[in-house]
Parts: C-alpha cells; structure tokens; sequence
C-alpha cells in the first residue's frame, strides 16, 4: 500500500528482464485456458506491455525477407508510428491555435486520422490471415487477446473521426476529449506496433512455414495494405508454384480466358487493354470500399495499392466527402447513373466522370471513376483522314 506505481514497474522491469517472448506467450495461453475471462486478459496485456517494454527477448528470430508478409507489416508500423507523432504534434499544440485558425487545424486532423483508420486493413490481415494459421499451430492465446485490442482501437478512432466530423465542433470540445479519447487511442495504435514486433511477428516467423506465409502473400491485396505500397514481390525461395494458384483461376475457361458475351481475354491481355486506354479508372464496389485501379503510364491522379479495400470517403480530402457521400447515395437510390466534373490542372483540362455500374438487373454492382487528359482533344480542328503517327 502506499508504493509509487512507477516504483513498481521499474522493480518488475528489472525482475522479468529480457523474457523470451514464447514464455508471454504461455503466459496468455494458460490464463484463458483456466478460465479469465478476455476482458481482464486485455487490461492484463496492457499493463504487461507497460511493464516489458523493451525487456522482451526476440534473440533467435528468423531474418525477415523483402516483400514477405512480416516485412510488409513492419514498414506499415513504421508509416502508421510517423501518422502518430504527427497526430500527437497536431493535438498537444491545440492550446496554442486560434479559434480563427482551429477550422484549418480540425482538417489536418480529419485527415490524420482518416489515415490512422487505414490501420482496419492491417489489422484484418492479422485477422483472417495469420490468426488462423497460428491457431492450426495450436496458438490460440496472442490471437484472441489482440483480436480484442484490435476491436478497442477502431472503436475509439470510429469515435474520434465522429467527433472531428462534427460542423459544430468547438475548440473545447476537442481539449475535452484529449484525455478521455484521442491520447489514450494513439497510446493504442503504438502500444499494438510493440505487441507485435516483440511478441507476435518473432512468434509467427518461428512458427509458421514457407508454405503458411506464400498462402497468406497470395491472399493478402484481397484485403489491401495500410499506409505503404510494397516495392518487392516475394516468393521463397525453393518453392513449387503452381500455375493459377489463388484467385487468377477462379470463374475461368480450362484455357485461362475470362469469357464474356461478347468475347473473351486472358488476365495478360485484360491487364494491357485497362492500362493502355488513355484514362485513369477506379472501380469502388457496392461496400464503397475500393477494390481496383489502371496503372497506366500516364496516371493523372497518383495511386497506390495501399488503397484497395479502404473505403472511398477515406481517400478523399475532409473537405469533399460530402460531395462524395452524395453521388454514391444517389447512385445507390437510382436517381442518377453520372457525374461529371472538369479541372484546370496547370497547363492540363481534365475531366473526371463518375458511372454507377449495375447488373443485368438493373442492381447497384459500385462506380466507376473515369478521369483523363483532354487538353489535346480540345484543340484539334479539322479532320485528319491521311495517317499520321503522333510524336
């Protein structure tokens, strides 16, 4: 009674030096095989997060290649820590904006944790993809405790966007809710990096095989990646890969073509056909989440895979949204299948249409966002009937 707290962990810090990282594991395993129910797991993980910071052995864990799902994961932890401390400069310097200049610095958190939202990604690859194959390993514990942190943490950025998103937001509105809510869910966000760098990534790598972790690779931009674009494909080495695996063979002739009423194509051809029509494309499905784009050479708008299944709000400036919500309600209503809008981009005119795409029968399937250059289109006059190559 009467111990300063700090006192305490430093003692304990001290006493459990350099854990290996499989006896926390053991640890979480044994407490929900007896019976603790995962609420007093979760707020165990927590306090014993706080107290082995920095105190887990990772010794011995494999070497991580280029590109391989770990590694992916490692470089998201890094762009979301940099979203953090971004976020956190934005929040602490609050006292200091004035209220003329507080709707500027609302914007520049909207989007901060918008981006911080893209984390959802992240955790849903832990989710549906490495949890069922730690669990086939017969690990069970680590999964079920961070699944519930994972739930935490979006329910307390959900709150914060909420309150962000409000048009009659004050000033103090948002100090008042610096402790209770945008703090703590930051503390969150880079309490689950360490969680997963010192326990699950090391655990997973001695874990899981080569086999395991290419089946998760294949699956993974189903999901989509979280705040960084992977610049390597990985493949291990000394593996048999089989023609078609994953989805490229689903919904296919026996000769590999997509066909379609009006003829058919294979994935190469489709892949050349939609990157060479001169205009940018993104499909955003009927759950408003993004699930595609062209990657011309020309790109008028920069794209990166880091936006496949984030929803499409997300991916546009605070201020827009609500342009946004608004076609894709009428879309959805059947009160408008186009919208159109043309920019002055420096020397360039652009275009940018938005098509509700629908079925057979007529029900809403997503958009269609069509973007292109029409600044020479605009100044053609005359004909030209006699070949001519364009330089």
């Amino acid at each position: 009674m009467g111990t300063d707290p700090q006192q305490v962990k430093n003692e304990l810090r001290e006493t459990l030096k350099s854990i290996p990282y499989g006896e926390v594991v053991e640890v979480e395993q044994e407490l929900i095989a007896e019976g603790l129910p995962e609420e007093e797991v979760l707020q165990l993980c927590d306090v014993h997060g706080e107290v082995l910071d920095g105190s887990i052995d990772q010794s011995g864990s494999q070497t991580i290649p280029d590109g391989h799902p770990v590694d992916v994961f490692i470089h998201e932890n890094k762009a979301l820590n940099e979203v953090v401390e971004k976020t956190f400069g934005l929040l602490r310097s609050l006292d200091m904006v004035e209220e003329k200049d507080f709707k500027e610095r609302v914007f520049l958190l909207q989007g901060c944790f918008n981006e911080l939202m893209d984390v959802d990604k992240h955790y849903q690859r832990k989710e549906y993809l490495v949890f069922p194959y730690l669990e086939k390993h017969d690990i069970t514990g680590p999964p079920k405790v961070m699944w519930g942190k994972h739930d935490e943490i979006r329910d307390h950025l959900k709150g914060c966007i909420e309150i962000l998103r409000n048009e009659d937001l004050k000033k103090s509105d948002v100090e008042e809710s610096l402790v209770l809510l945008f703090y703590p869910v930051l503390k969150e966000l880079s309490d689950m990096v360490k969680k997963e760098e010192d326990i699950l990534f090391p655990m997973a790598m001695d874990t899981l095989t080569e086999e395991d972790w290419w089946n998760i690779h294949q699956q993974t931009l189903e999901i989509g990646f979280t705040l960084y674009d992977p610049q390597t494909d990985w493949k291990p080495e000394g593996f048999e890969y089989m023609q078609g695996n994953g989805s490229e063979g689903k919904g296919l002739t026996t000769e590999g073509n997509l066909q379609l009423p009006s003829g058919s194509f294979n994935a190469q051809e489709i892949k050349a056909i939609l990157n060479t029509v001169p205009v940018d494309m993104t499909f955003v499905d009927k759950n408003d989440k993004v699930k595609y784009f062209t990657q011309g050479s020309e790109r008028i708008f920069t794209r990166s895979r880091s936006i496949i299944n984030r929803d499409v709000r997300l991916c546009h400036p605070p201020g827009s949204v609500h342009i946004v919500e608004k076609i894709l309600e009428d879309f959805k209503a059947g009160k408008e299948d186009k919208a159109s809008f043309w920019i002055q981009m420096k020397d360039k005119f652009i275009l940018i249409e938005y098509f509700a795409l629908k079925d057979d029968n007529g029900d809403y399937l997503g958009t269609l966002e069509v973007s292109q250059n029409l600044t020479e289109a605009r100044a053609l006059e005359g004909e030209r009937r006699i070949l001519s190559y364009d330089k």
